[in-house]
């Protein structure tokens, strides 16, 4: 037999006769002819946690579309949008109802039977088992009678089912099964939930968003470059911690880092007073995209904070730059190119004056050496990000349910590009000694930004991953940045926007063309010729100039939309979320987020509008999928067993 018999006779342990053997291949057949799960991809959240929570809990549209299809006919438009907002803040809702509501035995009967219909469609999807492998834990059971009751078999179960009810309500525990059932629509209404990268920055508290990833029931992640850039600061690379805490200051966004993760400020607040007191740091005053309540005393102060972590930062990532000529990043290099005398910069033949001149702690002879003081802070910083249990413990999640892309039901995920030649060739990059491109650029990346965080503590491969961490953040070949170089340092210092420009790889062009599409999936092992696709972030889609989140004929989506506030009024829109169901790929644009607020006291949802982007050539079922897949190889290696037996080669 092609089957090791020792395997079989491990197999035997769990399937021990030819009937239960039987049993379990009838069961996974039967499956595999169900329809596919939801999956849902979301990009670019940047600690926009309330959008993103939201949008979980509607589940991009999708549950208020099912309340829809079930009562378009029976209840007003109110009374569902009412519903659907107890489906997704079932606590806070039931507070307002109760005060409202005069009759509520009455609302909890009626509310009770709504829900359970509710629940039984989004349901109907998955296996019985499955469902109870979902249930909650206090009222999974007569959650479980009242999902599969069918009361059409007579009187006598019709009074069981009315009696649940009626129970649950009598015993006072309505509340609490509301709440339960609730939270198992939302979970039903994503079969598995694709993150596209960059969870991190900007947004106030990427801290809550993880929390909630870790309790996801299916959830995976592909690395963004400022998920990287955390990865890096939480391994102990000064050069991403200093880039952390500078976005931070950018964005005027300290609760994540203090609140969040416990991260000790106070010796960089002191070092930056002190060392800026009389310092105006025009340049680096703070932005606000999440309308954040400061004073302009405190602008100034974070501004004194925004300059110290930014110089730090700028000499930190010159040391990594000439100690790697391999990242060929000699483009960032900058404080060697200043006349501290004029005030002046030269940049390419071409001089500049510097908006601030003011530079006590650079040394013109060793712009890139950092001082004492500066040195004695950054390793107070590094003792802080690594001592912090709650980010070690994110960014252990990131790293068990992340990578830089995946396959996922031919459908190739990345968040930022293929490194590419203009021609339309990969491009090839040396790392740690290696010259990759194409697939093995991306398996080769990964590989040493594991290493760069669990690899031996102190030893040269460990190092040089903590650098190349940075690298994916910002680096000219790393594909999860994809640009030639990052202007942080002109942006701040140059008034000519000329110097700002980042040139993005020939990717974001050559993607305009089916042919490369297809390249791209054959290089990672897709059939261009099933049907695939490939989903990208990383790069907002502004709808407001015209652009589209489509490419080359549907082949390739774009789904950063701008869920970010900073990016809002740039995309128009403020995020997109993607679906692929049984039937095909969505594409979901969604309004702006108002409160927690006012969608409980004013039944206020994202509006989303939902557009069909490319049908399925016919229904999918789970036999269609990664998990039919390997139901597959199970039923095979099952048949197996049977034959054995039947053979007496197992007993």
């Amino acid at each position: 037999m092609e089957y090791n018999i020792e395997y079989l006779k491990l197999l035997k342990e769990q399937y021990p006769t030819i009937q239960s053997a039987c049993a379990e291949m009838i069961a996974l057949q039967s499956l595999m002819k169900m329809p596919k799960l939801t999956e849902h991809f979301m990009s670019d959240i940047h600690g926009e946690y309330e959008s993103f929570l939201h949008i979980l809990r509607n589940a991009s549209g999708v549950i208020k579309e099912k309340i829809r299809n079930i009562y378009e006919h029976t209840l007003s438009e109110k009374d569902r949008d009412t519903l659907a907002t107890l489906i997704y803040y079932p606590s806070e809702k039931l507070e307002v109802i109760k005060s409202e509501v005069p009759d509520l035995n009455d609302w909890y009967k009626i509310t009770l039977y709504r829900l359970i219909v509710v629940c039984r469609l989004v349901a109907s999807k998955y296996t019985s088992e499955r469902v109870r492998q979902m249930l909650p834990e206090t009222f999974g059971g007569i959650i479980d009678e009242l999902l599969h009751a069918d009361i059409d078999f007579g009187m006598d179960k019709e009074m069981y089912y009315n009696q649940g009810i009626l129970s649950i309500i009598e015993l006072g525990q309505a509340d609490e099964f509301i709440v339960e059932i609730a939270h198992l629509i939302q979970n039903l209404a994503i079969g598995k939930l694709h993150i596209i990268g960059d969870i991190f920055d900007r947004g106030p508290r990427a801290d809550i968003i993880l929390d909630r990833l870790i309790k996801y029931h299916d959830v995976d992640i592909q690395w963004g470059n400022h998920d990287v850039e955390w990865m890096g600061a939480a391994a102990g690379s000064l050069a991403c911690i200093a880039n952390v805490i500078a976005i931070s200051t950018k964005y005027c966004n300290f609760d994540c880092i203090e609140d969040g993760y416990g991260i000790n400020l106070r010796q960089l607040t002191m070092f930056a007073l002190e060392t800026y007191a009389d310092d105006p740091c025009e340049c680096f005053m703070p932005r606000n995209p999440n309308s954040v309540n400061i004073s302009r005393h405190d602008e100034v102060f974070w501004a004194k904070l925004h300059k110290a972590i930014s110089i730090i930062r700028f000499k930190l990532e010159g040391q990594i730059i000439m100690a790697h000529p391999e990242f060929h990043m000699e483009n960032h290099l900058m404080l060697d190119k200043i006349d501290y005398d004029k005030g002046t910069i030269n940049i390419e033949g071409k001089t500049y004056e510097l908006l601030d001149k003011n530079f006590p702690t650079i040394d013109p002879d060793h712009p890139y050496e950092l001082t004492e003081e500066e040195t004695e802070l950054m390793h107070s910083l590094r003792s802080s990000f690594r001592n912090s249990e709650k980010l070690q413990a994110h960014i252990r999640f990131m790293y068990s349910k992340g990578r830089l892309y995946r396959v996922a039901n031919d459908n190739l995920l990345f968040h930022g590009c293929i490194p590419m030649t203009p021609e339309g060739k990969f491009a090839e990059y040396e790392i740690n000694g290696m010259k990759v491109k194409g697939k093995a650029l991306f398996d080769r990346a990964e590989q040493v930004a594991r290493v760069g965080y669990f690899g031996k503590s102190a030893s040269e491969d460990k190092l040089y991953g903590q650098d190349f961490l940075w690298y994916l953040w910002c680096g000219v070949g790393s594909p999860a940045y994809g640009k030639n170089k990052m202007t942080s340092f002109e942006r701040y210092f140059i008034a000519d926007s000329e110097t700002w420009t980042e040139i993005k790889d020939p990717y974001y062009k050559l993607i305009e063309d089916p042919a490369i599409c297809d390249k791209i999936l054959r290089e990672f092992g897709v059939d261009p010729e099933s049907y695939s696709h490939i989903i990208n972030g990383h790069v907002p889609v502004k709808i407001k100039k015209g652009e589209s989140p489509i490419h080359a004929g549907g082949k390739l989506l774009v789904i950063d939309g701008g869920l970010s506030k900073a990016y809002q009024s740039k995309t128009g829109i403020a995020g997109y979320t993607l679906l692929f169901n049984s039937h095909g790929l969505l594409l979901s644009a969604h309004d702006a987020f108002d409160s927690v607020k006012s969608a409980v006291s004013q039944d206020n949802d994202i509006h989303s509008s939902l557009d069909t982007i490319d049908m399925a050539p016919r229904r999918l079922l789970v036999e269609d999928t990664d998990e039919g897949r390997r139901l597959q190889k199970k039923i095979d290696d099952l048949r197996a067993l049977v034959n054995a037996f039947r053979k007496g080669l197992v007993r």
